[in-house]
């Protein structure tokens, strides 16, 4: 905790017109905090004044609060004196500010996958490796020594060594050879080879870089996880930049993440529930490895995912040396929807190929698990709440293969569940207990919203004009008690430019087209009835 005792600091507090909600103890009432340069002070003489208000009203709850800054304030003037400090001439006491390495933590990922050297180094037994090898030029036709080290992914020197042992057992031979060295020589499958082949390929017809032991690839979680990320009140900010937001959300949104366990987001629809999740892999920081396939007794799991794994955002040396089977990407992000269903919540077995997919939650260890309108699925809530009870509570998941098979994997990533639905219709305390924070995402003040309107006219190119937002709130707003909500700006704007582009108008903030545009998005208020009844009890 950190004190503020001068005059002028009680003055500033005072003058500012915007302070985040967790500046009072009830509503709007008993300011007495600070926030500079995003650090958070108490300030000493709002303290001693909110106390004697809160006494002097019999406000118990609020005596209550200010009765421990009281006596921690005290505390450490006592303890300043003790020490033979001048407390009448400081400004700041107990907690000195934090350092720029403090305020804005840097993650700096330490796991890089060695490159094996040899065949036990790989973790993988002989045999997979020797029917992967046929499965691969099975596949091909016809490789060098060089392209099928390329294709798993492994050292030469190892390859060379199944190379050796299939020749032996007169499975492949030599066809040809591109270039210079043992390495360009040119290998087939000989019809002995052929047979090896076909009996391989009906254990899994998978061919692509070697796999990862389950093994290595749960200790890469361990060394990766999310746990790491450290949030400050600085270095939020920086990650919502040019996001009009409440301050006191964030400051519920940044213990969160420094939790890396679970959050539900909770509020009206178009408030930014969805934004504010995406936002938040921007403090996620550095990149991770996660390997191409994931090999667990016999099991060959697909791991990478191009459409949820992105490349890394940050320059990296591509002469590094690291193992090949791994992929470097962003901390990954997985977004579902109301589509979700228990059966992606497991492995997801291919009959054909003989592979399986991995889950969700499997795909997204080391970053975020963002379930989208929570409550809208087709699966009961309580079931699929009920599904994450032990991955919550025990940080780790069950998985079973087609032959009942249960694998343990890592559950470390930030679930986050974002709803529009009260949490208190979604499950009873002992489901929701398990999801530790759980905070409600406010509409937008009058103030805020303007602002945003401000932001989206430069983003859209549209000349800002305070004259029509003063009129769509008089017209469209006031008159009806519509609330404000942070999508609208966006969305009406961009109604607004199409129907000036049918109109063939410049885009303006005009009466004409914010009339048009608001007479396409709102619903009108007259109920009507069409008709065609639609069934909600689904």
């Amino acid at each position: 905790m950190r004190y503020l005792l001068d005059q002028r600091s009680y003055e500033e507090m005072l003058a500012r017109k915007n302070h985040s909600r967790d500046c009072y103890v009830r509503g709007q009432e008993y300011l007495h905090h600070l926030y500079i340069d995003g650090v958070k002070y108490t300030v000493a003489r709002a303290v001693y004044a909110c106390y004697k208000e809160a006494q002097a009203r019999d406000d118990h709850d609020a005596a209550l609060h200010l009765a421990m800054h009281v006596q921690d304030l005290e505390r450490l003037i006592s303890e300043a004196r003790a020490r033979g400090e001048p407390v009448a001439t400081l400004r700041l006491i107990g907690d000195p500010p934090p350092s720029e390495a403090e305020a804005r933590p840097r993650l700096q990922n330490s796991f890089h996958p060695p490159e094996p050297q040899t065949i036990e180094q790989t973790g993988l037994n002989r045999t997979f490796l020797t029917e992967h090898f046929l499965r691969i030029l099975y596949n091909k036709g016809r490789l060098t020594g060089r392209e099928m080290a390329d294709a798993m992914c492994l050292y030469y020197r190892i390859v060379e060594e199944l190379i050796v042992e299939l020749r032996k057992v007169e499975q492949i031979d030599i066809i040809g050879q591109r270039g210079f060295g043992d390495s360009n020589f040119e290998y087939a499958l000989t019809p002995r080879g052929q047979e090896a082949a076909q009996a391989a390929l009906k254990k899994t017809q998978y061919s692509g870089p070697a796999p990862v032991p389950l093994e290595d690839w749960i200790e890469s979680v361990k060394a990766q996880t999310v746990k790491n990320v450290k949030v400050t009140r600085r270095n939020i900010r920086e990650a919502f930049e040019g996001l009009v937001i409440d301050e006191s959300i964030l400051n519920m949104v940044g213990p969160a993440v420094n939790s890396g366990s679970s959050v539900m987001l909770f509020g009206y629809p178009g408030n930014g529930k969805t934004t504010i999740a995406e936002r938040i892999t921007h403090l996620m920081g550095d990149d991770i490895f996660i390997p191409t396939t994931v090999y667990a007794d016999g099991a060959v799991i697909k791991m990478y995912d191009a459409v949820i794994h992105e490349p890394p955002k940050h320059p990296w040396d591509s002469e590094a040396e690291y193992d090949r089977r791994w992929v470097r990407i962003s901390r990954p992000v997985v977004i579902v929807g109301g589509e979700l269903t228990l059966e992606q919540l497991n492995l997801i077995y291919n009959e054909t190929s003989k592979i399986y997919e991995a889950p969700f939650q499997m795909k997204a260890n080391c970053g975020i698990f963002l379930i989208d309108d929570f409550g809208r699925q087709q699966v009961r809530v309580f079931d699929l709440l009920n599904r994450w009870i032990v991955p919550l509570e025990k940080r780790y998941d069950y998985l079973n293969t087609v032959t009942g098979q249960k694998i343990q994997i890592p559950f470390d990533q930030l679930i986050m569940f974002s709803t529009n639905l009260d949490p208190k219709d979604l499950g009873d305390d002992a489901l929701l207990r398990r999801i530790k924070f759980k905070f409600e995402i406010i509409d937008p003040t009058e103030e805020q919203w303007r602002e945003i309107w401000k932001i989206m006219c430069k983003v859209r190119k549209v000349p800002y004009d305070e004259r029509g937002i003063d009129y769509l709130l008089n017209k469209w707003y006031r008159p009806d008690d519509r609330p404000l909500r942070m999508c609208q700006p966006r969305d009406i704007l961009d109604q607004l430019i199409s129907i000036a582009r049918y109109n063939m108008e410049t885009p303006q903030l005009s009466a004409d087209l914010l009339d048009a545009a608001c007479l396409t998005y709102f619903p009108s208020k007259e109920k009507k009835n069409f008709g065609a009844k639609v069934r909600l009890d689904l």
